[in-house]
């Protein structure tokens, strides 16, 4: 036996069940970690929106709906990472706890600069996701055995991050349609990307099917707008157009 054969054996014979768990674990919190990084630059990506918004004081043509949407996933996926439904999930909770935090503070300068309208359809809708949300809360919490309170909860999470990577499709239809990236900037596209597959690392190491299947078919979605950014990117007329509206994330 030569000595490098003796030495690997030496390391799987000091590689103990303990050891393994140990490594997943960083790993996994080394992964959520970088999600909640990158989660945040998703978060602040609306701000030159609202900028635009207060400055002119008015919200134009801007809808006010993905903040909507945003919101009730974040609240979801929150009480999903909370201890009374999974007890090896803060980061997912710390994550949108911040997202939700910083999707009410849109909503609330949308409702301030929207038309009477405007501020009765979005007073309405935010109303109704507080609604919402307060039932989901009460009724899991009427589930007395944890593990199926975590499956009721988690289907209802990953149904939401399902319907939230979903809006990527009409940015993607858009720019095959027009040959144009114009309504798909880089910067949010990677963000997605690499929140995606961060948190894809990170179901996996937990062995969460809850969170690693949503955020697996995430990164499917952003790898597919990055390889369309970099295609129709190379179309010399897109250098001499400007972008007419700031997406919403």
């Amino acid at each position: 036996m030569t000595q490098t054969q003796k030495a690997l054996r030496g390391v799987e014979g000091a590689m103990t069940p303990g050891h393994l768990y140990l490594i997943s674990r960083v790993c996994k919190d080394a992964a959520g970690a970088a999600g909640n990084i990158f989660a945040i630059g998703l978060f602040v990506s609306p701000i030159s929106t609202f900028r635009r918004i207060v400055r002119n004081k008015s919200t134009e043509h801007f809808s006010g709906l993905p903040y909507i949407y945003a919101l009730l996933n974040c609240l979801i996926c929150m009480w999903y990472g909370s201890p009374l439904i999974s007890c090896d999930n803060l980061l997912v909770m710390t994550v949108n706890s911040a997202g939700a935090v910083f999707q009410f503070v849109y909503i609330v300068l949308f409702i301030t600069y929207a038309d009477k309208a405007g501020k009765v359809r979005m007073t309405g809708f935010l109303l109704a996701i507080i609604g919402a949300f307060a039932v989901i809360v009460a009724g899991s919490l009427q589930i007395p055995e944890l593990a199926l309170r975590r499956i009721t909860v988690g289907l209802l999470s990953g149904a939401s991050l399902l319907s939230m990577f979903a809006s990527p499709l009409f940015i993607i239809n858009l720019v095959i349609r027009t040959k144009s990236v114009e309504f798909m900037p880089f910067y949010l596209s990677l963000s997605t990307f690499l929140m995606s597959t961060s948190f894809l690392l990170y179901g996996l190491f937990n062995d969460d099917i809850f969170i690693y299947v949503p955020n697996g078919i995430g990164t499917v979605l952003g790898i597919i707008q990055l390889v369309l950014y970099f295609y129709f990117k190379r179309r010399p007329e897109d250098k001499l157009k400007e972008p007419l509206v700031a997406p919403n994330a």
